[in-house]
């Protein structure tokens, strides 16, 4: 393959779809999250390929038609790495989501740090490494995705296969008081340096990487300055870079524009009866702030009679690992919390708080961020949160105002335009939300307009491009899209 036609190589835990099974067979449907919404337009005609597990265990032979027929339509390959029940929890279920997640958010009080997790996250990264390999070129840039395959370059030096490869990691890099509690903390660290690239949401985060790195490799040091530096070890360097995700703006703010969004915007609006809407979006996780907030409502209703019967808090909790107790636990005491403020505060004609407990089609979505006053998104630490983004891209009239967490990784891009607000300060937060619904509609419009201007300006592509430039010194536009492609099928 010429180096001219080098082809960008996407490797994820999971495809940018989802096996569904329904009573006439296995259905393909496409996938939720940020880190598909960033990537898919990205690979579509550019020739790439992405490499994942279906999300099925064990899945059936008839699955790889449906595959094939999404690549022919997708304008990019897929290429699946099987694994079995057992594989899914230790190494998904269990590594990365009762460790790696909760410490990385700062929750380590969560975490179960059982070695046989370990031991399967190892066989599960070997096992992906090994579909790497097999799939891909010398000249393919590989770029490996968040904090389920940190072990992918470890992997596949140890095999002997070269390859230039970046790695970026969605959530947040804790500093080292908390990432030494891991118990594997030096073969974790020593896994990320033997990447090329590794990227992180915040300067902040790549911070913590190096201080952490410093503690259990004192001979690193670290060069350069501003978002990419070179770091340098006894016997190799890599970099480390902040490269802060985003968006397809113009794709949110069109959909927002729409005769048929516009619509159900009115209709929101009446059914709400022209009230000032507040609106939360979440996935269901006990990172996201969710019961916090609702505690806030409810102290601002109490604390600020004078907005009874005028607002309307509206959360979106989209569910997620609904088998795990803690996410049961946490649906629970969320509903619970909700019959709570709804039964202090409700008057014939006015329930204060809307809980939907569902995914809502993308259209809908973007009816309810352009319909919404305010967007409250308040988790309690978050690698970037793209609600925060979306929300913005969607306020065409500009008269929005985003309450943000100062513990997102957003903050750090928005903080001078959007109103930051600590998360576990519920009367901080009551207090702050009353301001900004009596806030005059110039001082909105000011602030709106320079919160899209930026997430405009920095959107996916360029995130995509930032990344690029700094692994391979190459562009997005390096990748060009083509009219024809054909795939080799294996």
């Amino acid at each position: 393959m010429e180096s001219s036609l080098q082809r960008l190589v996407v490797v994820s835990n999971r495809l940018p779809v989802a096996l569904k099974k329904e009573a006439d067979g296995w259905k393909l449907k496409q996938g939720s999250g940020g880190l598909v919404t960033a990537m898919a337009p990205v690979l579509k005609n550019r020739g790439g390929m992405w490499i994942g597990w279906s999300g099925a265990a064990e899945p059936e032979a008839d699955m790889e038609e449906l595959f094939s027929e999404f690549t022919e339509e997708a304008g990019y390959e897929l290429c699946t790495v099987p694994l079995t029940r057992e594989e899914v929890r230790g190494y998904y279920d269990g590594f990365s989501n009762e460790i790696i997640w909760p410490l990385f958010h700062d929750l380590q009080s969560l975490c179960r740090f059982h070695p046989r997790y370990w031991r399967t996250y190892l066989d599960v990264n070997f096992k992906f490494a090994e579909a790497v390999a097999r799939r891909s070129s010398p000249d393919d840039y590989i770029w490996i995705q968040d904090y389920h395959l940190m072990h992918q370059a470890f992997f596949l030096k140890s095999m002997g296969v070269r390859r230039n490869i970046g790695f970026f990691l969605h959530i947040p890099f804790p500093p080292p008081d908390i990432f030494m509690k891991l118990p594997w903390r030096a073969k974790l660290i020593q896994a990320l340096t033997e990447f090329d690239l590794v990227g992180f949401q915040t300067i902040q985060d790549r911070r913590n990487f190096t201080a952490c790195l410093h503690r259990l490799m004192p001979e690193a040091r670290v060069e350069g300055r501003g978002a990419v530096v070179t770091v340098n070890m006894s016997n190799r360097s890599f970099r480390a870079g902040a490269f802060p995700i985003s968006i397809d703006y113009a794709q949110f703010s069109e959909m927002a524009a729409r005769p048929d969004v516009v619509q159900k915007v009115f209709d929101l609006k009446e059914a709400l009866r022209h009230r000032k809407i507040i609106l939360g979006v979440d996935r269901m996780d006990y990172t996201k702030g969710i019961p916090e907030r609702i505690r806030s409502i409810q102290t601002m209703l109490r604390r600020y009679p004078d907005l009874m019967g005028k607002v309307n808090f509206v959360q979106i909790a989209v569910p997620s690992r609904e088998e795990v107790d803690e996410y049961k636990e946490l649906r629970t005491e969320i509903e619970q919390l909700v019959g709570r403020v709804n039964g202090e505060f409700s008057v014939p004609g006015w329930v204060p708080v809307h809980y939907h407990y569902r995914s809502l089609p993308h259209d809908e979505l973007v009816a309810y961020y352009a319909a919404a006053d305010v967007a409250l998104v308040t988790p309690l630490r978050d690698g970037m949160n793209l609600v925060a983004k979306e929300y913005c891209a969607c306020n065409n009239k500009g008269n929005g105002v985003l309450v943000l967490s100062e513990f997102a990784g957003a903050a750090a891009q928005l903080q001078r335009h959007a109103y930051l607000v600590n998360p576990y300060d519920v009367e901080g937060i009551a207090k702050a939300l009353h301001r900004v619904l009596y806030w005059p509609k110039e001082e909105r419009k000011a602030h709106m307009s320079k919160l899209r201007e930026q997430i405009r300006r920095n959107n996916i592509f360029r995130w995509v491009d930032s990344f690029l430039r700094a692994g391979i010194a190459k562009s997005l536009e390096d990748f060009p899209e083509v009219e024809t492609v054909h795939f080799n099928r294996v």
